[in-house]
């Protein structure tokens, strides 16, 4: 009997004790992200920050973009392509719900693109849609999508922010209250300081998400975000400089994720003014700049030199880091024949908000100097740089980072077709490079397409159309109790999967 007596206290015990700690494991988690997002409706802004918060979080995809870059099922389970190319069937998840209780269906994907495809929708990317000739629902469980052309790079397409699917009637609200399928639901936004979400308990996936809330804080700065980290009002730290993470590699109470986020970092120049108009000028710029002295003070070497408009992520990409090799004396001779003996000055406008674009800015600036080329830096806030820059180009020169796509088709399709918006393709025209883009994304053969988009690229390294830098190193630095967190080769933090470990 005392044996018994002891067995049982001591499991009685052992089974307190594993309550007590159950109760003490965390459902919350608090996100610093450098940038806070102008909208919360991807379909009608291009910001990136709506995407790294809210894609695959509140909103989803007819497809998903899985952590090694492939795709996989989303809110369609299965698809059928025809064999012209011209035809995509979707079979649609059953029992899915959107976040205000309505039956997720087919009439909310023709809904969706529908908006997507009008031009008064003001959509970011109207090209992504622009070969739909029509779309049906034969019934409540299937989309058919008949295409005017073939274009291979539609499926990837589906996978991205500005492609998600919203409830039909679509809401007018969406700019400030997200609604979505995913696993968390929208709570709040206090502007200039943090976004709320909480985990939606009619989500499809069984067990997930295993936060109950989680909390986007606006920290720009990153030594304050840091500061927020040590002082734990802040458990991860999102795209931190590499030099803060490096401060806190050998504490064993953070641990750090890193590796490549599939970002164009480029020296976008106004092709539609003088004298970035005179490509010896460009050539110069490219031969005075030094891609491993950039790299070296912006990431501590945590980045990839790239030379075009692609990454080494994408299967398609081409080295060209080699076309304009850093030579002092050779960009000054070029300046000297586009009629600069001297050099100029310039303006070059940074987004203050994004510390590796503004250190990149000034290590432009420096290593320009030395060619007799000025430039005076402006820093402008982020609504501003959207604005004027990105949306009426006004600018001389800027640093900006461009998410990669999935498919070079999309990635480079901006440079062939003549728009306000792509500050990066003002004042620049090429019929040759149109044509292979308008090609490419007709091409269903691998190694054709990949023979076309080499080509492409080295059109764009060439004629420098902008000096294409790096892909840097995306890092994270969070608490070492964070488990079930992945890095995307898309501009997304998803954190359906993320728990607390024991």
């Amino acid at each position: 009997m005392l044996k018994r007596l002891l067995l049982v206290t001591v499991l009685l015990a052992a089974f307190a004790s594993f309550a007590v700690f159950a109760q003490g494991t965390r459902t919350d988690l608090v996100v610093a992200v450098p940038d806070e997002p102008p909208s919360l409706d991807p379909t009608t802004n291009a910001s990136a920050a709506i995407d790294q918060i809210l894609q695959e979080n509140v909103y989803e995809g007819l497809v998903r973009v899985a952590p090694d870059g492939e795709l996989e099922p989303g809110l369609a389970t299965a698809f059928e392509v025809s064999a012209d190319g011209l035809v995509y069937t979707f079979f649609l998840r059953q029992g899915v719900v959107f976040h205000d209780g309505r039956p997720f269906t087919a009439a909310d994907v023709v809904a969706t693109f529908e908006r997507d495809r009008d031009p008064k929708t003001g959509h970011p990317n109207p090209s992504y849609f622009a070969q739909i000739d029509q779309i049906e629902a034969p019934d409540a469980a299937t989309v058919v999508f008949r295409m005017k052309d073939v274009d291979a790079s539609f499926l990837s397409l589906l996978a991205l922010g500005d492609s998600v699917i919203l409830p039909a009637p679509i809401p007018q609200d969406l700019a400030s209250r997200p609604v979505g399928t995913g696993p968390f639901r929208f709570v709040e936004w206090r502007t200039g300081d943090l976004l709320r979400l909480e985990r939606f308990p009619g989500y499809y996936r069984a067990g997930v998400p295993h936060l109950e809330r989680v909390t986007f804080r606006f920290i720009s700065d990153p030594a304050s975000a840091l500061a927020s980290l040590l002082a734990g009002d802040v458990d991860l730290i999102a795209r931190i400089p590499a030099e803060t993470a490096l401060s806190v590699k050998d504490d064993p109470r953070f641990k750090t994720v890193a590796g490549p986020q599939n970002l164009v970092q480029l020296l976008a120049m106004n092709k539609a003014r003088a004298p970035f108009s005179n490509l010896k000028v460009r050539q110069a710029i490219a031969h005075a700049l030094d891609r491993a002295v950039i790299i070296e003070g912006t990431m501590f070497g945590y980045g990839i030199p790239i030379g075009s408009h692609l990454t080494p992520s994408s299967p398609y990409y081409v080295d060209l880091t080699w076309l304009y090799p850093h030579n002092v004396d050779e960009a000054r001779r070029l300046l000297a024949d586009a009629g600069y003996p001297q050099g100029f000055s310039a303006v070059l406008t940074l987004p203050q908000n994004y510390e590796i674009h503004v250190r990149t800015g000034e290590i432009v600036a420096d290593l320009l100097e030395r060619v007799g080329i000025h430039l005076e830096i402006e820093l402008v806030e982020w609504g501003q740089w959207l604005s004027r820059v990105f949306n009426q180009a006004d600018y001389d020169l800027t640093v900006m980072g461009h998410v990669g796509k999935l498919d070079p088709g999309a990635m480079l399709s901006n440079y062939g077709v003549e728009t306000p918006n792509y500050y990066y393709r003002r004042g620049y025209s090429n019929p040759v490079l149109e044509g292979l883009l308008t090609e490419g994304r007709r091409t269903v053969d691998l190694e054709r397409r990949k023979t076309i988009y080499a080509q492409a690229q080295e059109i764009l390294a060439e004629d420098v159309v902008n000096y294409f830098i790096q892909d840097p190193y995306q890092i994270f630095v969070m608490k070492a109790g964070i488990a079930g967190f992945s890095p995307y080769s898309i501009y997304s933090i998803q954190v359906a999967d993320v728990s607390w470990s024991p």
